[in-house]
């Protein structure tokens, strides 16, 4: 499935945003550029820019504000993959490698730490303190969410509302942050802000499930991301706590030891046991229903093919499945 389509309403703001991101992206030093410029150019989605820009209009912002918004919460979100695929010792992305592979971990962290700063430097460029405020508590909850995954590494005894808690801090609050900053800078009621908040991080939660979700597959043989990365990388997720809640003592216990050693070895008995339990059935059911409450909270904006767009995101959301 291609998610392009769906930001067609905002084609214009899009391509505004693209050329911004790399204005912005410039420094005196090379290295920044060199790197900055092969992450930001690796195939993503744009998903979290093209949230704010539609979040916005949807809210019935007509300046381009929005614009700086978006890149500055794109740079928070690649600041944390250049960290994260450090911390993970990841070699792979999106079919590419990794910037820490190529350049090493102390380019990359720097570079993500550039990325962060120059973030900070654009909001208040904005010369809002509710934008400020909003993004750096995102930005707080973010580390919070890497360092509660840290501590979760290899834990075969964590729970759902743990692992949910970690994939709002990590995933869903920046979701949030940029939907609710549409809506601000609309100057819409604090009631019509939090519902577009809330909006996102139903639409992040979902996201993030599934996403977790591909790499395991899901019974038809159609596989997702790079399958087992988790397992390896140790990061216990809905599908495997659910299969473990669901199976009997005896056959937990040789899962519970894969998910400590982050057994590759182990992937086709832990996938049998997914589907044995159904729980892949169980975890995108979870999915569904945070994207039907998101599509819920946008009951309070008008009917717009913005709004459209937004409703059509989060179905995306749970209908991948490859």
């Amino acid at each position: 499935m291609n998610i392009q389509p769906l930001f067609q309403p905002v084609e214009h703001d899009m391509r505004a945003v693209d050329a911004l991101i790399r204005k912005r992206l410039n420094s005196n030093v090379v290295l920044i550029n060199t790197l900055g410029e092969y992450i930001i150019s690796s195939g993503g989605k744009r998903i979290r820019p093209g949230l704010v820009v539609l979040a916005a209009r949807a809210a019935g912002y007509d300046g381009d504000a929005h614009h700086l918004l978006a890149v500055i919460i794109e740079f928070i979100h690649t600041a944390t993959l250049l960290h994260d695929d450090v911390v993970d010792e990841s070699t792979l992305r999106r079919g590419r490698e990794t910037a820490n592979h190529v350049w090493g971990n102390d380019a990359s962290v720097l570079t993500g730490d550039f990325l962060y700063t120059r973030a900070f430097q654009m909001m208040v460029e904005l010369d809002s303190f509710e934008v400020m405020t909003v993004l750096a508590d995102a930005t707080n909850r973010i580390a919070e969410g890497e360092v509660m995954q840290l501590m979760h590494t290899h834990d075969p005894n964590l729970t759902e509302a743990n692992y949910l808690e970690v994939v709002d801090r990590k995933t869903a609050s920046l979701f949030a942050a940029g939907c609710r900053l549409g809506a601000v800078l609309a100057g819409r009621s604090e009631s019509e802000c939090e519902a577009m908040s809330e909006f996102g991080r139903q639409l992040g939660l979902a996201f993030q499930v599934v996403d977790d979700a591909l790499d395991y597959g899901h019974g038809d043989d159609t596989y997702g991301k790079n399958l087992g990365d988790d397992l390896a990388e140790g990061k216990t997720t809905l599908p495997l706590i659910c299969a473990l809640a669901r199976s009997p003592q005896a056959e937990a216990a040789p899962l519970r030891q894969a998910i400590r050693d982050g057994d590759l070895g182990a992937l086709d008995s832990i996938k049998k046991a997914i589907e044995s339990t159904d729980a892949m059935t169980y975890t995108f059911g979870r999915a569904d229903e945070a994207a039907q409450t998101a599509i819920d909270c946008l009951d309070v904006f008008e009917p717009s093919h913005f709004k459209d767009a937004l409703i059509s995101l989060a179905r995306f959301s749970v209908q991948r499945r490859s």
